[in-house]
């Protein structure tokens, strides 16, 4: 780990500073593809090792319980295998279905684990909290919201909110996050993919959470070292690109704000580009999507033009004309790589 890495503020844990929400693959059939997860999951170890699993980049708004019990069971393998920290997506529209989520997990946890104490069974299982959402819709009062979080934080457990106005259809104001925090200490991170960044510019010189952006683009610019008020990030974008962004995190450590500004903007280029790309697509969201399309090359290299489009999990694949777009992309920014994580990790 880095130096902010090992530094933990009062009320928050050591937490990494990069975290990838991953994809979820799929055979033909729509069958979880274990062993390309596998495959991927290895690709990104030496970059982020850190998981929010499932998100919305692996299609948790989709998933039925079924679905969400298969990843976390994988995930919860490979986390062992490779020493990866993990935060669990209990991303459910409103406080029940939350908390019957998260009642699902830890229990998934203690009978993988052998552990019944539910803070002993995360630990023994590298999770490090759960990842819950405000209950979703435009008329949601300040009130309502505040009720919803208090009810899964009185459980005691490690917790992140999430701000995704994108699912949500509303956003917590900074006044309410920052009376949840004096409240609990077990709340431990915010995540913010709203673009906004409201609550992050005003609470980040005198909150203890630790706040990661989930939001695409200008990635060196956010972070504390450039004068932002996050301390990590928390990227679909990972999937595709781990080095890079792990090179715009180490450069700014090392003080080098030239070469990581350098990385950052051609990276904003070539996500922005392919995110505009997928945003007219009826199936899946534009994380999920644009990330796929990127994953196909990284997956297959020079072998993308044979292997089958990647699948969504409504069972449409992505256009093939959107898949020729991005290689156009990635070819450009000189990021298309010839051999793909499938033959490097093959075994």
């Amino acid at each position: 780990m880095t130096q902010l890495e090992n530094k933990s503020q009062p009320g928050t844990l050591p937490f990494p500073r990069l975290w990838c929400p991953p994809l979820t693959h799929y055979k033909p059939n729509g069958e979880i593809d274990a062993a390309r997860i596998t495959a991927h999951w290895q690709f990104m170890k030496p970059h982020v090792n850190a998981f929010l699993v499932p998100g919305s980049t692996g299609d948790v708004w989709e998933m039925d319980d079924a679905e969400i019990k298969a990843v976390l069971s994988l995930s919860l393998e490979l986390a062992q295998k490779q020493g990866s920290q993990l935060l669990l997506g209990a991303l459910k529209p409103d406080a029940s279905s939350t908390l019957n989520c998260i009642e699902e997990m830890l229990s998934q946890l203690k009978a993988f684990s052998g552990k019944q104490d539910s803070q002993e069974a995360m630990l023994a299982c590298n999770v490090v909290g759960f990842v819950i959402c405000p209950p979703r819709g435009k008329e949601i009062s300040e009130q309502e919201m505040e009720s919803a979080i208090r009810s899964v934080l009185n459980l005691g457990l490690p917790t992140a909110v999430y701000q995704l106005p994108q699912v949500t259809e509303n956003e917590m104001p900074a006044e309410l996050v920052s009376r949840l925090s004096e409240a609990y200490p077990n709340l431990k991170l915010l995540k913010d993919s709203s673009g906004e960044d409201k609550v992050a510019n005003e609470i980040h010189a005198n909150t203890p959470l630790f706040l990661v952006r989930g939001a695409e683009g200008n990635y060196a610019n956010w972070l504390q070292e450039t004068g932002g008020p996050y301390r990590g990030l928390l990227l679909s974008t990972a999937n595709s690109f781990p080095s890079q962004l792990r090179k715009i995190v180490d450069s700014l450590e090392a003080g080098e704000i030239d070469k990581a500004q350098e990385i950052s903007d051609q990276l904003t280029s070539v996500v922005a580009r392919a995110f505009d790309l997928v945003a007219s697509l009826p199936d899946g969201n534009a994380f999920a999507n644009a990330n796929k399309a990127f994953d196909h090359f990284m997956a297959w290299g020079d072998a993308a033009h044979s292997a089958p489009l990647p699948r969504l999990h409504a069972g449409s694949s992505l256009p093939e004309e959107i898949i020729h777009q991005v290689e156009n992309i990635l070819q450009q920014a000189d990021l298309l790589p010839s051999q793909g994580y499938l033959s490097t990790h093959s075994g």
